[in-house]
């Protein structure tokens, strides 16, 4: 992984957003709330490289004699999860169905035995190397939750509340918001992923859905009357960005709904949205088989698939879009 520190955007009152250097699968954005009585952070980075990175800087801001002994977790997924392990001892504060999630995802040593034995010469290979290669896992033991809840979870830190809201299955079974009211800001995770015209993003990869209850979610972050949104992923943003990514999970869901209805299958309609280049600057089109397929899901009362199953799939869209991009890091 590049040595590129990430930006650390100052949002006032003590919050903190801290955004990867670049785009791309498992660079997600991260949070540091401090107060004169200590600080938390919400999510962490995918390994112990960037989170070492992100204590760095959340280091440099913290009072004196202060430490960092509380993570919330917006959802399950190792890249804003496997990072909590460079604060030992530290609270990890999640939601009872993340806790269930786990069982789906695999473990950061599992996930550096698939990308450090996968073949290269293969879609699968190749689009695993390339996308997941720089991250080390190799000596990353696998965290767990230890406070679980479900529902509303308000929490104090100093003179700041911290308003932590459990969601029905949206990214993944497990997804929270967390709302800083002193800040007018939220973070989101995974149920945004954010871009801009300034800022150009990656398409959101939904794992669960239905995308009905994305949109909620989105429509549930607008409810809290914040002026700032981190998404999990992309710029931050303002309500009429927000607004806008609705725009566009509206659309997928439509797409989507219209052909099923049609008798087209997940992947096959997959290629039939990114091949209407409707949001065309966004990058990683391949991630629409993932979300369309978990839409599908609903539709026809399908079971969940293996990780594995649909990475192949995924993999091997993004071959037919672009074959000279196997092998190499990105």
């Amino acid at each position: 992984m590049s040595n590129t520190v990430g930006d650390v955007v100052d949002l006032g009152r003590g919050l903190y957003a801290w955004l990867p250097p670049k785009r791309g699968w498992g660079l997600a954005n991260c949070g540091l709330l401090v107060s004169s009585r200590g600080a938390l952070w919400i999510d962490t980075p995918y390994d112990p490289f960037l989170a070492g990175q992100f204590l760095v800087e959340s280091q440099k801001r913290l009072p004196e004699g202060a430490g960092i002994d509380r993570v919330i977790v917006t959802h399950a997924n190792g890249d804003h999860f496997w990072g909590a392990g460079v604060l030992p001892g530290a609270e990890i504060i999640a939601t009872r169905e993340a806790r269930e999630y786990l069982h789906y995802d695999p473990t950061p040593q599992q996930q550096h035995r698939l990308v450090a034995g996968s073949d290269p010469s293969t879609p699968l290979g190749a689009y695993l190397a390339r996308h997941f290669g720089a991250f080390d896992w190799s000596a990353t033991e696998e965290v767990r939750p230890t406070t679980c809840f479900t529902g509303e979870l308000e929490l104090t830190l100093g003179e700041y509340t911290v308003q932590v809201s459990s969601l029905p299955s949206a990214h993944t079974a497990g997804d929270l918001i967390v709302h800083l009211p002193a800040q007018r800001a939220v973070f989101s995770g995974d149920v945004i992923f954010s871009s801009t015209p300034q800022q150009p993003g990656d398409h959101p990869v939904h794992w669960a859905g239905p995308l009905s209850n994305v949109i909620e979610a989105c429509e549930r972050v607008l409810a809290t009357g914040a002026e700032v949104i981190v998404p999990g992923h992309g710029p931050v943003l303002d309500p009429a960005g927000v607004r806008e990514h609705m725009r566009y999970l509206a659309y997928v869901r439509e797409r989507a709904h219209a052909l099923h209805a049609a008798g087209v299958p997940a992947t096959a309609a997959a290629r039939r949205v990114i091949g209407e280049g409707r949001y065309p600057a966004l990058g990683l089109p391949e991630r629409l088989v993932v979300t369309i397929a978990s839409e599908y899901r609903h539709l026809d009362g399908s079971g969940l698939p293996g990780v594995l199953e649909v990475m192949a799939d995924v993999a091997a869209v993004a071959h037919e879009l672009d074959p000279s991009s196997a092998g190499g890091p990105a």
